[in-house]
């Protein structure tokens, strides 16, 4: 009877202790600014208010935000490359809220907390792009973060503030085929047409599209990586399965394509501010029942990755952990549920927004 007492003991600490772990590395919400509600752009001599995503109606087709942390040597090609297309582009006849031109489009680039004078080369490469490529149909904008929130904070804070129908999120180092857009966008037309077909509104849309590579596993790109990077790698999506993300084969391609009635739904729940926040994403999709759809794009490796290999597999499997084990056991509350009724997204069992 010792013994068992002793082990009931012994477990319950053990629970104790995992529990208090949980509370100290799960991350603490940021203290936002009143800077930071704000963007910077060629339009405008100062600072000009953002809009807010959950309480803001659409006014533009689509945004574009990239988090950015010292990236003024690898921007320059992927904001070319970017307003090229999106400037040129034809434009189909897509369906959009009332009062928002076709085309439309910001490029909201979020400078978290760089050091390296990323903001000022974005203003300045505005300059040339405007000039080269003309701003008819938007322009780009800069939001500076005071302190670094991490990628995951910072594309919180630039999707949450978007002015977009349609919400991309990309990488700063310009590794994925923009032009590629259009594969995402025509997998979002497709889900728009059903919903809508279905009697949705335009605005009340919901759908994730998820850039990804996997297709590329087998060529030259992966096959020549080293053992320990497709060792990682391989080691990463097995722990993905096993903590419930199993229907998306790439879940870390920083191209993924978003509705806004999605975004506002999940966006606000997200605690991630690492590199791990795309799966927190796919996650909460997959549990409110949003439509995911996962679409093969062009992708090349770019010099300059911040990423350490096997610091950052150790430090994402660990937030993993702390995100399933966040809302396991509830101090992470859950968007609510989104049902396709006929076609028609309605929010069911939605659950009160908290953070400890």
């Amino acid at each position: 009877m010792s013994l068992l007492l002793l082990l009931s003991g012994f477990a319950a600490g053990l629970v104790a202790l995992a529990y208090v772990a949980l509370i100290l590395l799960s991350p603490a919400p940021p203290t936002p600014t009143l800077s930071e509600a704000t963007y910077r752009s060629l339009d405008s001599s100062a600072p000009s208010p953002l809009p807010s995503l959950p309480s803001t109606p659409a006014t533009l087709a689509l945004s574009v935000v990239v988090p950015a942390y010292n990236e003024r040597k690898r921007i320059r090609s992927m904001l070319r490359d970017t307003v090229q297309y999106l400037e040129n582009r034809t434009v189909v006849d897509d369906e959009v809220p009332a009062g928002v031109e076709k085309g439309s489009y910001e490029v909201l680039i979020v400078d978290d907390g760089s050091k390296d004078g990323t903001a000022e080369v974005v203003l300045e490469l505005a300059k040339e792009l405007k000039s080269e490529f003309g701003a008819k149909r938007g322009n780009i904008k800069v939001v500076t973060l005071v302190r670094n929130r991490g990628k995951g904070g910072a594309t919180r804070h630039g999707v949450l503030h978007s002015a977009g129908h349609r919400i991309l999120f990309c990488d700063a180092d310009g590794a994925s085929h923009f032009p590629d857009l259009a594969l995402l966008q025509a997998e979002a037309d497709q889900l728009q047409k059903e919903q809508v077909k279905g009697g949705a509104k335009v605005e009340d849309v919901h759908g994730v599209v998820v850039g990804s590579r996997a297709h590329l596993v087998r060529t030259e790109a992966v096959v020549k990586r080293s053992f320990l990077r497709n060792l990682l790698m391989r080691l990463f999506h097995t722990y993905l399965y096993i903590l419930g993300i199993r229907t998306i084969r790439d879940t870390q391609c920083g191209f993924k394509l978003s509705s806004r009635a999605s975004a506002a739904h999940l966006y606000p729940s997200l605690h991630s501010p690492s590199w791990i926040f795309d799966c927190e994403l796919l996650l909460l999709a997959l549990l409110s029942g949003i439509p995911v759809r996962e679409v093969g794009i062009k992708w090349q490796e770019v010099d300059g990755s911040k990423v350490d290999l096997v610091r950052d597999s150790v430090g994402m499997a660990v937030d993993l952990l702390v995100i399933r084990g966040n809302y396991l056991l509830g101090r992470w509350s859950k968007p609510g549920v989104v049902e396709l009724k006929g076609g028609v997204p309605v929010e069911v069992g939605e659950e009160p927004k908290k953070s400890r």
